[in-house]
């Protein structure tokens, strides 16, 4: 098990190339007033900071600051692109997509009237407008997760707390079968097969070869011990845990029933953290019918704070695997109880 502390906090900001900090170049500020030649020459390139999601919140983050600065409500911004002062709020934090010609008349409203800097800002717009691989699956997901799965593949450090399940990352395929067919009774199975393998493509994340992201869990003992499925599914499901635990990009803590009182006693949630310094962490924490995202840094902290306290309370990871034996052991039917059943 790779075990990180310090690391896990904060991330350096790293130079990055391409139409992304093209744009945050121009509108944050030129410290030489220039562009060089191969931003002006070449196609835009994007790499792991192009994924969809994020590149909207940061064009989104880059107008609303755009139209701060000029002075102009968001009602006004609205009226000139024929939409509600509302449909301004969503574009500028990145939950809709962009239409070209919305971006070039706010580009216009906001005085930005350079040609390089409005092409690269037009072509940000069109790389967040690449539709994910789950949209495919979009008949099925609400919307409020699919901007979850667009968060998750582009983050770099994924804490999370489970209560109540073991992580969708970290499921097995019955495991994830037998959660999802729980939670949604009236679903045909075809649909349910659907949905399990959406989510056993999103594990993919944890072994690409494109810089995969730091996962932290904390997993509630009461989650690793309430069955889900066959006994056969649950020794599967640990067995799968005790496995994942070793990869050298995931840390796996059990909070023990003996722990107590604990500093998540509000329920599960998730921090995502990303690469790019200016985008902020996301609190993740899901509701029956929709989720919270919250991304306040006030927020952000109290969440982290709590995730730190989780991580002292709970077993430390050096323990997991012993623990996770155990418990393996314990809901394995024994030779009598097989006998007599």
């Amino acid at each position: 098990m790779h075990v990180q502390t310090n690391s896990f906090r904060w991330f350096a900001a790293v130079p990055r190339k391409g139409v992304a900090d093209y744009a945050l170049t121009w509108t944050l500020g030129r410290s030489g007033g220039s562009v060089s030649t191969d931003q002006r020459g070449s196609s835009p390139t994007i790499g792991s900071t192009g994924r969809p999601t994020v590149l909207r919140i940061m064009l989104g983050a880059q107008l609303r600051r755009l139209r701060e600065a000029k002075g102009i409500s968001r009602e006004d911004a609205g009226y000139l692109i024929r939409a509600s002062e509302s449909k301004i709020s969503r574009m500028e934090l990145g939950r809709v997509g962009f239409k070209e010609r919305d971006i070039a008349d706010l580009l216009s409203l906001y005085g930005i009237i350079h040609q390089d800097e409005r092409a690269a800002l037009l072509a940000l717009a069109r790389q967040a407008n690449t539709p994910g691989w789950w949209q495919r699956d979009g008949d099925i997901l609400p919307s409020w997760f699919q901007t979850y799965l667009g968060l998750e593949e582009a983050a770099a450090l994924i804490r999370t707390y489970e209560v109540q399940f073991v992580p969708g990352l970290l499921q097995t395929e019955d495991y994830a079968r037998a959660v999802i067919t729980h939670g949604n009774p009236a679903a045909p199975a075809e649909e349910i097969e659907r949905r399990v393998s959406l989510r056993m493509k999103r594990q993919q994340l944890l072994t690409r070869s494109d810089a995969p992201p730091q996962l932290w869990a904390v997993v509630d003992e009461g989650a690793l011990r309430r069955r889900m499925g066959s006994p056969a599914v649950m020794g599967a499901q640990l067995e799968r845990l005790i496995k994942v635990s070793e990869l050298p990009n995931v840390t796996l803590q059990v909070l023990p029933f003996h722990a107590g009182a604990h500093a998540a006693e509000a329920g599960a949630f998730t921090i995502l953290r990303f690469p790019e310094p200016d985008l902020p962490d996301v609190v993740y924490i899901e509701q029956l019918t929709g989720a919270l995202y919250l991304d306040k840094r006030d927020d952000a902290y109290v969440h982290m704070a709590a995730m730190d306290r989780l991580g002292v309370e709970s077993a430390p990871p050096r323990t997991t695997v012993e623990i996770l034996g155990r418990i393996l052991q314990e809901t394995r039917p024994n030779h009598d109880d097989t006998a007599h059943s």
